[in-house]
């Protein structure tokens, strides 16, 4: 198993999932609540979120089998949906929609933050792209698996850690660190195309 691979894999996943961009957000889905609250309400969207990766994780390939859609064509079209999700960050509309599409709710833990905060179509997409990348043996869909979780777990942390995030890095400084990862989501948006087209035989 090369380290640089799963490295990649958790830079890809921790841009797609995008805690920072979060933290901000669970303070406002959570406003009122005490922190016992707060704290359950982040671990049970985590939890939910950790159980819908993996089962893109284990079964999205087979989900492909089933409707004729090969590998390559995946890789390709997930690459140019990884893209334009990067150029939402470079450009402020993914924040904005995130903002006006998943207003306050009593308990937020499975819509919005579970679903499609956390575990959102880039992320289900990027599960399967990274899990068939490297052959299916189990140890490296264990890995894969093991990166996700981490990934969560960091966004948990800065569930718990948000107010404080929030005042610390300020608007202009979380629009900065969002715009910085959106340029690395489009650098490797490409590289799940080229892959793509390597996969076709065109390469």
């Amino acid at each position: 198993m090369e380290i640089a691979f799963y490295l990649s894999a958790f830079v890809t996943l921790f841009v797609i999932i995008d805690p920072i961009a979060l933290a901000p957000l669970f303070v406002a889905l959570t406003q009122g609540m005490d922190e016992a609250h707060r704290r359950a309400v982040g671990l049970r969207a985590c939890l939910i979120a950790i159980a819908l990766m993996t089962l893109f994780g284990l079964l999205g390939d087979k989900i492909l089998q089933v409707v004729g859609i090969s590998m390559p064509a995946f890789r390709i079209s997930g690459g140019v949906l990884l893209f334009l999700t990067a150029l939402d960050m470079l450009f402020e509309r993914r924040t904005r929609r995130r903002e006006d599409q998943h207003p306050n709710t009593s308990d937020p833990s499975v819509f919005p933050l579970a679903m499609p905060l956390i575990a959102g179509p880039g992320a289900f997409t990027t599960m399967i792209l990274l899990v068939n990348s490297q052959g299916a043996g189990l140890a490296h869909i264990v890995a894969v698996h093991a990166v996700m979780i981490v990934v969560v777990v960091c966004a948990f942390l800065f569930f718990l850690a948000a107010g404080f995030i929030e005042r610390a890095l300020g608007r202009t400084g979380i629009l900065v660190i969002t715009r910085l990862l959106g340029m690395l989501l489009a650098a490797l948006s490409v590289q799940f195309v080229l892959d793509g087209i390597r996969g076709t035989g065109f390469l």
